[in-house]
């Protein structure tokens, strides 16, 4: 996580969680992140696992150019881009992990801004997977944010948060000295 955003909303969430999975959504107070507010979202996760915005922060709101309350996440992305999003949302949903994604926000001006992503689980009423709060945040705010909107968002980075305390899938078997050596091996290179 590079932006100060994207690093404040993840220590929030990870201390309310503490040994769990996922906080729940009436713990989240809003003064407790007050600073990052305009780049904090709230995703509703229905059955079809459409995610729609509950709440978002007043600078997604000016980067898209318009209110996005109940409109749906993917649609940030062009149409060929949507499957990989909701392929990572389905990370959220299935693993009760969080993602991290790096992007680039372009306007039809030809302005670009990067942005980093950030969505992690939340519980709802005792359901898991109900919720999501996320960020979307730029590392300087562009000057011509209020003048021109992003009209479309590319995916270049992905990376998946998973909780802590998580057995990994694979365990590598600790290897003797003698094994070690037998796998070492050394090529011939040139010399410059």
């Amino acid at each position: 996580m590079k932006h100060p955003a994207t690093r404040m909303l993840f220590s929030y969430w990870d201390a309310l969680r503490g040994e769990r999975a996922a906080p729940e959504r009436g713990e989240i107070e809003p003064g407790e992140i007050r600073h990052i507010l305009a780049d904090t979202f709230v995703l509703e996760l229905d059955a079809q696992r459409e995610a729609r915005f509950r709440l978002a922060g007043t600078r997604i709101c000016g980067l898209m150019g318009r209110e996005l309350r109940d409109g749906r996440l993917v649609d940030l992305w062009p149409e060929r881009a949507r499957h990989d999003m909701r392929k990572n949302l389905d990370i959220v949903v299935d693993e009760t992990a969080g993602i991290v994604c790096g992007l680039v926000g372009a306007t039809n001006e030809g302005d670009t801004v990067d942005l980093e992503l950030l969505i992690l689980p939340l519980r709802h009423r005792g359901r898991p997977n109900a919720r999501a709060l996320g960020c979307l945040s730029a590392q300087a705010v562009p000057d011509w944010i209020g003048y021109h909107t992003l009209c479309a968002l590319t995916t270049v980075s992905m990376r998946v948060i998973w909780p802590a305390g998580r057995p990994l899938d694979v365990v590598a078997p600790a290897l003797d000295a003698t094994e070690r050596r037998r796998r070492f091996v050394v090529h011939d290179g040139g010399r410059m």
